[in-house]
């Protein structure tokens, strides 16, 4: 078949846009995803939401709470966010490792030696008895920063997804670490217990039963094995590491091989199952499917499995699977790429919350903007979004006024009116 086809394959077989919600459903999802590196920022937002019907927060606190699901860091991305990957519990010993998980990546120094000898000494540990034990950190921040160096890494995780979600916060301030200091609630980037991954992995387990665990998780995601598909997941030793499990579930008549997708490597494995399904979508459904995906979700093969389309506007814009960005599927073939939301697009948003200051139940009657981001209002970038919501320029200021309610007291709030006249600030 195709590329299209699988781009049409995939979104099914993980159940995009299904029917099926609860608990359950959500524990079948973290199954399918085991293992995969998914940016924590479009984690439930993109992912779990876009598989479980009315997904909600909860759900995933249930798992982590009932001991059913962990999760482990799988490298940073930027400051503030970072790749995870999703285990049930009992499969972390297989499919997981104990850090390090790329050369180099270990990091060293002595707050990060300090905080491995703390929780290997004393095991699952909140940040309150961290902050006390690891004295020579000078701000809860730094402390905090070394602690989350250990996370990316792969060495220590938590019992909860709180840490996960506080990543997209402002920072708390800093805050100086005293001997002796009673434990307060700390920074929500630290809520719940640190433990150390090498617990959750089972050590003694041999290199056969991780391989064939890694195989069949790999057939559970991708329905069609592809080589590209196990390079684009980052797998420790590649294509190699698989290929001998993968030819003997083949042999034993749990797999398919064939040359199933057009265009990828001639090694595919696929299970019988999938191999059917993937048929039904040689030819694009009539009604034309539109499907929004992160474009860094597993069911988004483009970049990853199969590469971007070719054109000047992609080499002049090279098109990445980086979180906030979304890609447009119009019957299988990528039709528009949104690039990840930017400074100017929140600021767009944001202005139009400015009118529910004014609205009839809303504390003003009228608003003057003299400058925005230290320019006068009709040299913003902003100046277009605040016509659009019906700014309109005065004597020296933009001005909005409430819509006229009749009936009411045209005194009521003057004065107030006059006091509350500002000069917006970045």
């Amino acid at each position: 078949v195709p590329g299209e086809a699988l781009a049409r394959f995939l979104p099914s077989w993980h159940g995009v846009g299904g029917g099926a919600s609860g608990l359950q459903r959500v524990l079948e999802v973290v199954t399918q995803l085991e293992g995969y590196p998914i940016p924590a920022s479009i984690l439930e937002r993109d992912v779990l939401a876009s598989r479980v019907r009315d997904y909600a927060p909860r759900l995933l606190d249930e798992l982590g709470a009932a001991g059913e699901v962990v999760w482990i860091g799988r490298g940073p991305l930027g400051r503030d966010d970072g790749r995870v990957a999703l285990f049930r519990r009992d499969r972390a010993e297989l499919l997981a490792s104990a850090g390090a998980f790329e050369p180099g990546a270990r990091p060293e120094g002595p707050l990060h030696d300090t905080i491995r000898a703390h929780l290997a000494s004393r095991g699952a540990t909140f940040f309150g008895a961290l902050r006390i034990a690891v004295r020579d950190a000078r701000s809860d921040d730094e402390l905090l920063d070394a602690l989350w160096d250990l996370v990316w890494s792969g060495e220590v995780t938590n019992d909860t997804i709180a840490p996960l979600r506080a990543l997209s916060l402002p920072r708390s301030r800093s805050r100086s670490v005293r001997p002796g200091r009673p434990a307060g609630l700390g920074p929500p980037r630290a809520a719940g217990r640190w433990s150390l991954v090498a617990d959750l992995v089972g050590e003694g387990r041999s290199p056969t039963e991780r391989g064939h665990a890694q195989a069949l998780a790999l057939l559970e995601r991708h329905g069609v094995v592809t080589r590209e598909a196990v390079l684009a997941e980052g797998l420790g030793g590649g294509f190699a590491s698989v290929y001998p499990v993968l030819k003997a579930m083949e042999e034993a008549g749990r797999a398919r091989r064939g040359y199933f997708v057009a265009g990828l490597g001639a090694a595919q494995f696929a299970l019988p199952g999938a191999v059917d399904r993937l048929r039904a979508e040689r030819q694009p459904d009539e009604t034309g499917r539109v499907l929004v995906l992160a474009a860094a979700d597993p069911a988004q093969p483009y970049g990853a499995t199969l590469p971007w389309p070719r054109g000047e506007e992609v080499e002049r814009l090279p098109l990445q699977r980086v979180p906030g960005a979304y890609v447009v599927l119009v019957d299988g073939a990528p039709a528009l790429y949104v690039e990840k939301v930017g400074e100017a697009e929140i600021a767009t948003a944001a202005v139009g919350a400015i009118s529910r200051l004014l609205a009839p139940a809303g504390p003003l009657r009228e608003l003057r903007l003299e400058r925005v981001d230290r320019l006068p209002v009709g040299e913003s970038p902003l100046a277009e979004d605040l016509r659009r919501i019906g700014f309109r320029p005065s004597y020296r200021s933009w001005l909005l006024r409430r819509e006229p309610d009749r009936g009411a007291n045209p005194n009521r709030g003057a004065n107030e009116v006059s006091r509350r006249n500002m000069t917006s600030t970045p």
